[in-house]
């Protein structure tokens, strides 16, 4: 059997963590940058790792 790659939601603490910043940065990028992978459920934000290695690979996570 393969190996089967998780790309389940995380949530916005988590997702901070992995981009090795602050929650409150992340939600500052949130309102101010359009091209962020972030899907808003409800009140809470949750990211796809995926998603978030895409972003940050593209140069668009380049503070401009």
């Amino acid at each position: 059997m393969g190996e089967r790659i998780e790309d389940s939601y995380i949530s916005l603490e988590d997702a901070a963590g992995y981009l090795n910043i602050k929650p409150v940065t992340l939600r500052k990028w949130i309102r101010q940058k359009e091209d962020i992978p972030a899907h808003q459920i409800g009140r809470l934000w949750k990211f796809k790792k995926s998603e978030l290695d895409e972003w940050v690979n593209s140069g668009k996570s380049a503070i401009q």
